[in-house]
């Protein structure tokens, strides 16, 4: 029987995936979580078969990677938006994945690849090898902070510099950006965005939500721990009390 285990911070994906593999009748779910809690999940669980979601909001897929080691990570199926260039990292280092959305004949077919590697036993004694190639690949290959963003609006195209955007709001698929009275749609995730903007300008108060800290005007308690940020246009912003220790470290660090 093999132990598999879901991580995904979107509870939908993973009751689809748990039920997707409860219909084979060599695996059994041992487990699932968002990224949060995985670390420490997979290293008490210890499953052969991981399915991990490469971008999660406050963990990231290679953040769970990183933290269990090479030395313990199982076999993965990295579960991603990811574009087909990105994918070719996955790609390199022999990497099984699965593109969102997926349908049941792409699942059936990564699933059995996984497993085929498994019972051969050879590709779990090297799993840990390849996730630490893809890890150290990412990190040569990781882009300088982005200064400006490209924004289509019907028939032209706008360069929004980041230093202008006074604070980023997540809308699905796609973010708003607040500059000044505009708001710009673009096509990203939050949580990908996140990694793209230098830490020491822009820092997330909430899971929604990413302010540009020289916006930041006054910090006010609210009840149960939160905080209001009003910014220098008057905007107000929750910060969630999660969240609030890191982001006055961040803002006591440019002081």
């Amino acid at each position: 029987m093999i132990h598999a285990f879901i991580v995904d911070d979107e509870p939908l994906a993973r009751q689809t995936l748990a039920l997707s593999l409860q219909s084979d009748p060599e695996i059994t779910v041992v487990g699932s979580c968002s990224g949060a809690q995985a670390a420490e999940a997979i290293l008490r669980e210890r499953p052969e078969l991981l399915f991990l979601d490469v971008q999660m909001p406050e963990v990231s897929g290679f953040d769970v990677l990183e933290a269990i080691g090479p030395d313990t990570v199982p076999i993965v199926v990295f579960v991603t938006a990811y574009d087909q260039y990105a994918l070719k990292a996955f790609e390199v280092h022999a990497l099984d994945y699965l593109l969102k959305p997926f349908d049941d004949r792409r699942f059936r077919e990564t699933l059995s690849r996984a497993k085929a590697r498994l019972l051969a036993g050879v590709e779990r004694r090297d799993a840990g090898e390849r996730v630490l190639d893809l890890l150290e690949a990412r990190e040569r290959a990781r882009e300088p902070y982005v200064s400006r963003f490209l924004v289509r609006e019907r028939e032209r195209s706008l360069f929004i510099p980041v230093a202008e955007v006074d604070w980023i709001e997540a809308a699905d698929d796609y973010v708003e950006l607040h500059v000044g009275a505009q708001t710009h749609l673009l096509r990203e995730r939050l949580a990908q965005l996140e990694q793209r903007l230098d830490p020491a300008a822009f820092v997330r108060i909430h899971r929604r939500t990413i302010v540009n800290i020289e916006r930041v005007r006054e910090l006010r308690p609210l009840f149960r721990g939160d905080s209001l940020l009003r910014l220098l246009d008057g905007t107000e912003l929750r910060l969630s009390r999660s969240r609030r220790g890191e982001f006055e470290r961040r803002l006591g660090g440019r002081r």
